[in-house]
Parts: structure tokens; C-alpha cells; sequence
């Protein structure tokens, strides 16, 4: 099992929603068994290995986030779900770009000046084809899928799995997952709400065959938590 910790987490907010508990406190290796012995045909298969990559948030802005991302990484070492432990880094930075809404499919689409709020030129006409600049705050994730698709192929090419299940719908890992299928069966679990990328679809009897694909739920989330305490570590509250 690779998982990217991020596009899980994120994704399964989504399903579940900002607000609701009983999601966070995911039990990786239940998880991951529960996908494999409910969803794929794989004879007598069963979980070797779990990878699990992450990166710790920044506490500048989020003390609470990461004292409870700390709390919930330290219940996963206690309980021994996890085989490897990946991680990659956290940015903050400032980024400028033009002022967007959501549009379709939630792609971006310029906002242009009108009344009222308007831009005018250097003659005082105005100026509706302009464009609105703005400078956020971003924080980002580096090295996840680069972790992923790294764990992924060194397993694969080495012979360690007989098959292998990816936890993401970042479509940046089409190479790394097309080349694995040719080895090995690969499964792919989309954790969000959202359509699966295209580019991770492909043929189930390509390559090695038998790969499939599945839909995340929050039944499957909520089914796969550790208990409250793990060894002296509880659970967060709101979790």
C-alpha cells in the first residue's frame, strides 16, 4: 500500500466534510486491508506493506494542526500500522497571480474589471480588459508523490510485492503507475469526491493485469479508526 498522505487526507474531508469527527483517526492498515479483501480479485492477497507518506504542516499559522498531526503520527508509530514512514516537506510562501473564480469543473476564470469597481488608464478611460493581481499566503506540500511513485518503483522493480495499491488521485504519478502495471497488478483507490484523473485510468488486463480501480468512502473511513488511546496517546479532540 503507497499512500499520499495529503490527497487522502483532503480527499476524505471532502467526503466526510470540514466539520464532521470520526474520519481523522484512520487506522492505515485497516484500511488498507479492508480495500484489498473487499475490492479486488486478487487471490489469497493480503498486506505486506505499508507506505505512508506525508510531511509535517507548519505551526506558524496552525499550532493546532500541527500539534494534532504530531499527536496522530506518533499513534500510528505506537500501534505499528505503518512499515515506512516517508516525508517530504512543508513551504509557506507568498505567491501573486491574477484574481480567478471557480468556474466550470472549478477551472479558473479571470475576473476583469466592471462597475463597481473599475480601472482606468493613464487617460481616465476605463479599462475593462485589465487584470486584477493578487499576492496571497500559500502553503503547499513538496515530495509526497515524488515519495509515492519512488517507494512505488523501487518495491516493484526489486521484486518485493506481488502487487501493489496506490492511495492517491494526483495525476502527476501516470508514469510511475503505468510502469508498475507492466510488473505487477496494480490497484488504484481515488480517496476524493472528485472524478478519478484520467491520466491514472488504463486498460485492467494491460502489462501484468488484474489491475483495478476504486472509489474511496466514508464508510470505508469510519469503519478503519484506531481506538480512542493508542498506548498514552488520545485521540484530539474534535477528531
Amino acid at each position: 500500500m503507497y499512500i499520499d498522505g495529503f490527497n487522502l487526507y483532503y480527499g476524505a474531508r471532502g467526503l466526510c466534510g470540514r466539520g464532521t469527527t470520526g474520519w481523522r483517526w484512520l487506522d492505515l492498515r485497516a484500511l488498507s486491508d479492508r480495500i484489498v479483501s473487499a475490492h479486488t480479485e486478487w487471490a489469497n492477497a493480503h498486506v505486506d506493506r505499508v507506505v505512508y507518506c506525508t510531511a509535517r504542516i507548519s505551526g506558524a499559522d496552525n499550532s493546532t494542526g500541527q500539534r494534532d498531526q504530531d499527536t496522530y503520527l506518533r499513534a500510528l508509530a505506537a500501534r505499528g500500522v505503518v512499515d515506512e514512514l516517508s516525508m517530504g516537506t512543508y513551504v509557506t510562501r507568498v505567491a501573486t497571480a491574477p484574481l480567478a473564480r471557480p468556474g466550470k469543473r472549478g477551472r479558473p476564470e479571470l475576473t476583469n474589471p466592471m462597475w463597481p469597481l473599475m480601472v482606468r488608464d493613464d487617460n481616465g478611460k476605463d479599462s475593462p480588459a485589465a487584470t486584477f493581481m493578487a499576492s496571497v499566503a500559500r502553503r503547499e506540500e513538496k515530495g509526497s508523490d515524488v515519495n509515492v511513485a519512488s517507494h512505488l518503483l523501487i518495491d516493484v522493480l526489486s521484486g518485493t510485492v506481488d502487487a501493489a495499491v496506490v492511495i492517491s488521485n494526483d495525476s502527476d504519478l501516470e508514469f510511475p503507475v503505468k510502469h508498475a502495471r507492466t510488473v505487477v497488478p496494480v490497484g488504484l483507490v481515488n480517496p476524493t469526491k472528485s472524478y478519478p484523473a484520467g491520466r491514472l485510468n488504463g486498460d485492467p488486463a494491460e502489462g501484468a493485469g488484474s489491475h483495478w480501480w476504486y472509489q474511496l468512502t466514508c464508510d470505508d473511513l469510519y469503519d478503519s479508526q484506531m481506538p480512542a488511546t493508542v498506548g498514552r496517546v488520545r485521540r484530539p479532540t474534535g477528531w
